[in-house]
């Protein structure tokens, strides 16, 4: 019988992983004396490792805490393919895809701490 974890549940963790699939291959095209590949390798394994932290916290600001950090390591990570544009090491079009994925991992991840917030703004409280 295979056991999951919650967090393995969760769309945005596996969209993570799927992230981190799709930016092996990059990564290892690169040379690893660019400082920028230890920085994207680093910020794209954080963002899987906190949303998994992050979903078995107990309380809704711990979660949210680990959400906003993984969040973080995704915008961390889309900057760092810019990064890689900007050095000429990488051409705009190769690098989309990433983005496409970071973008929505961080849009899943707004998701997330917004729904997890006690100070989130609910619509029964407009006046």
């Amino acid at each position: 019988m295979s056991r999951i974890f919650d967090h393995e549940k969760l769309e945005v963790y596996r969209a993570a992983l799927a992230f981190l699939d799709w930016l092996e291959p990059v990564l290892q095209q690169l040379p690893k004396s660019l400082s920028v590949v230890d920085q994207l390798d680093r910020a794209s394994t954080s963002i899987p490792l906190n949303i998994a932290e992050g979903n078995g916290k107990f309380t809704g600001a711990d979660r949210c805490r680990f959400f906003d950090t993984a969040r973080g390591s995704a915008l961390e990570a889309a900057a760092a393919l810019d990064v890689l544009v900007a050095k000429k090491r990488c051409a705009q079009e190769e690098v989309a895809a990433g983005k496409d994925r970071l973008w929505s991992i961080v849009s899943m991840l707004v998701g997330l701490i917004r729904s997890n917030s006690d100070y989130r703004l609910h619509e029964g409280n407009l006046e």
